[in-house]
């Protein structure tokens, strides 16, 4: 079929439009410019790519028509924030494609409360994000059961793989905690360290979106966690990564108030939004239904992910 794929550049699309085109896939690319996907692949090749800045097409009131036009038997969204942008989009595309799969969040949950968390457990999102992608979800879902509209939404972790900074275990995306780790060094970690993170690697995300169309027929009107089999407590992370080091971790524990004045405002932020949220969400659901199987585990794809980071800086341990 004729795959559309919004933000097929980033971090998913370039594990995914590889496995759409081997799949036999006719895909084409919106991108806001013709980047270099982060991993090379002889299937982009034989991908087309059209050009369009979504934030200045809205803004002209006509993305909707250029995504309309591309004629796709199926549409992937990976870039929508809000529910109007969805909203338009949606009704655009209604009754002329097949399937059209939204990228959501896991942090259409907030706060984590039974765990592991499951796809229908009531939504108490908070923060700009979580709310914009819960309400896109709930847009969706209602838009499906009024007109049919084929849709299914995927809620991804902490994406992770070669090319990008992992949230570390201490909840932010500071390089240099690893880099501490590696050393056998103190590396300070809120609290007890026992909230959560639940990464994802991009390869598995973007095995979510093809069994989701592999199995249409199970996915449409649905949603479904794609995060790796287990979450990790920062302490565990921690712990895990400093003896792939070949080193004993060296921990410290400190209370928030403590611990918040000891790093950038920036790194504040991204940690108390993480453990906020502390993250632990079942994968039954896309298991029994979609056939989906991650093949790393949270460990394994930080672990790629950090080795890329330190061959990338010369960094040497």
């Amino acid at each position: 079929m004729r795959v559309i794929i919004i933000g097929g550049t980033g971090h998913i699309g370039t594990y995914l439009i590889p496995r759409l085109v081997e799949a036999g896939h006719r895909v084409v690319c919106v991108s806001r410019q013709h980047s270099i996907p982060y991993r090379k692949h002889p299937a982009w090749k034989s991908v087309e790519h059209v050009t369009i800045d979504r934030v200045k097409a809205e803004e002209a009131g006509n993305f909707s028509s250029q995504i309309v036009a591309l004629n796709g038997d199926i549409v992937i969204d990976l870039i929508c924030f809000t529910a109007e942008s969805a909203r338009k989009l949606s009704e655009a595309l209604n009754g002329k494609i097949k399937h059209f799969l939204h990228c959501g969040s896991m942090w259409v949950h907030g706060h984590s409360e039974q765990v592991p968390t499951t796809e229908n457990q009531k939504r108490k999102p908070f923060g700009e994000y979580g709310i914009d992608k819960a309400n896109i979800e709930a847009y969706l879902h209602s838009f499906h059961q009024e007109s049919g509209f084929p849709v299914t939404i995927l809620h991804p972790g902490h994406i992770v793989g070669p090319g990008w900074l992992p949230v570390n275990p201490a909840g932010n995306f500071n390089p240099e905690v690893f880099v501490r780790l590696a050393k056998g060094e103190v590396v300070q970690i809120p609290n007890l360290g026992m909230e959560t993170v639940h990464h994802v690697h991009a390869d598995d995300v973007a095995q979510a979106f093809v069994k989701s169309i592999e199995n249409r027929d199970y996915a449409i009107g649905e949603s479904f966690h794609v995060v790796s089999e287990q979450a990790l407590t920062l302490r565990g992370f921690a712990e895990a990564m400093a003896e792939k080091f070949g080193q004993v971790a060296n921990l410290q524990f400190l209370p928030w108030e403590t611990w918040e004045k000891t790093v950038s405002s920036t790194d504040k932020e991204f940690t108390w939004d993480h453990i906020a949220h502390s993250p632990c969400g079942s994968i039954s659901k896309a298991k029994d239904l979609l056939g989906y199987q991650p093949q790393y585990s949270s460990l394994e794809a930080v672990q790629e992910a950090v080795a890329f980071y330190f061959d990338q800086e010369g960094i040497v341990i």
